[in-house]
């Protein structure tokens, strides 16, 4: 029985010896193929970094405000008798646009002239009889008195009549109409907002460190759609003296002309600031940017030697200081010497050393000012 059984025990342990050997070969020959083992190329886009020359520029967020904004209301009340306006149209300074129901104080009016015309008379002969000493001086100042007092009442209902009118203050655009004809209109009842749109205001904050480099009269351009598309160029009007003391920013006013009506008050645009003269920077395809929390960097492209000492065409990392975006591109203030292949596309997936296969019959936008199908 013993024998029987040292006889398994021996053939087990055959088996297992037969076995580890193999699976030894096995991770031996897995680590000799891993060891001449290397990854393919990544198939990349690529540029060769130019120099160019960019204008110096400051770019904030600002608000378009009407020169000229107010909504038109009743002074006094009244029932609306006619409607002289379509809502959104073009009006002139001074065009009635509503009007209010006065025959109460037109037939006032009436009984007040005719007071004034007695009032006259009796002036006039108050001054025949003075001048002939009939009458005392006190009693022809009483007179003269009264009819002041009624000229003072007539001209009284014309002012009120006249704000029974109520009429454009300045040219430019209405807005929906509030009321309707035969509305009764308490004192102070919004009527229609009117806004003058050509020129307009674009209102804008720079930080404190910044504004010194502003100056009245420096051009602004105005753009839509994160300044892709400009739709108004002007000028800056007014920089505000005082710093906020909350943001530290200043705030500045710029005028604009718009006769196309392209901004409308409360719009949201890109401000861009004209600063000084033109600088030389580097311009690369945003795609080139690899952006992390650690830093901003691009993946230049040159001969790499690998641990066998062979040259492959491979990348390097490089860290960048970026300046101001414009369009698709973004300007390389430090970095990238001109000259230089950088990598455009894929470069989430690189790495420093990595093997590269540049493939330029598609490339990334590459336009300061591009042009999307459907704007």
């Amino acid at each position: 029985m013993k024998k029987r059984m040292f006889q398994m025990l021996t053939a087990v342990l055959a088996i297992v010896a037969i076995l580890g050997f193999i699976k030894f070969q096995q991770i031996q020959v897995a680590i000799t193929a891993g060891k001449s083992f290397s990854m393919p190329p990544t198939a990349v886009t690529s540029i060769v970094a130019r120099q160019d020359e960019w204008q110096g520029t400051l770019e904030a967020v600002g608000s378009v405000e009407p020169v000229q904004g107010v909504t038109l209301s009743a002074d006094l009340p009244g029932v609306v008798s006619s409607v002289s306006f379509q809502s959104g149209s073009n009006v002139a300074a001074g065009q009635a646009l509503v009007t209010l129901d006065s025959r109460q104080e037109r037939a006032q009016l009436a009984s007040a002239e005719a007071s004034l015309q007695l009032a006259k008379s009796n002036l006039e002969r108050g001054h025949k009889l003075l001048e002939n000493q009939l009458i005392a001086q006190a009693e022809f100042d009483q007179t003269e008195a009264l009819f002041q007092q009624a000229e003072a009442h007539v001209h009284e209902i014309e002012a009120t009549i006249q704000r029974k009118t109520i009429r454009a203050p300045f040219s430019g655009v209405t807005g929906i109409r509030e009321v309707n004809l035969g509305q009764y209109l308490t004192s102070g009842t919004p009527v229609v907002p009117l806004q003058s749109r050509d020129p307009i205001y674009v209102d804008f904050a720079v930080p404190q460190q910044k504004v010194t480099a502003l100056r009245p009269g420096a051009v602004v351009q105005a753009n839509l759609d994160d300044g892709a598309i400009e739709v108004a160029s002007g000028r800056i009007t007014a920089i505000n003296p005082v710093v906020d003391s909350d943001t530290r920013n200043v705030q500045v006013q710029a005028t604009f002309r718009n006769p196309k009506g392209s901004l409308r008050p409360g719009m949201y645009v890109t401000v861009r600031v004209v600063l000084g003269d033109k600088a030389p920077v580097v311009a690369l395809p945003v795609t080139a940017i690899n952006y992390a929390p650690y830093g901003n960097s691009v993946f230049i492209i040159e001969e790499v030697k690998g641990p066998d000492g062979k040259p492959y065409r491979g990348v390097r990392q490089q860290f960048v200081k970026l300046g101001p975006a414009r369009g698709d591109q973004v300007a390389i203030v430090d970095g990238v010497k001109p000259g230089q292949e950088v990598a455009t596309s894929g470069v989430f997936k690189l790495r420093t050393g990595a093997a590269v296969s540049v493939d330029n019959t598609i490339q990334p936008g590459n336009s300061p000012a591009p042009k999307p199908e459907d704007s």
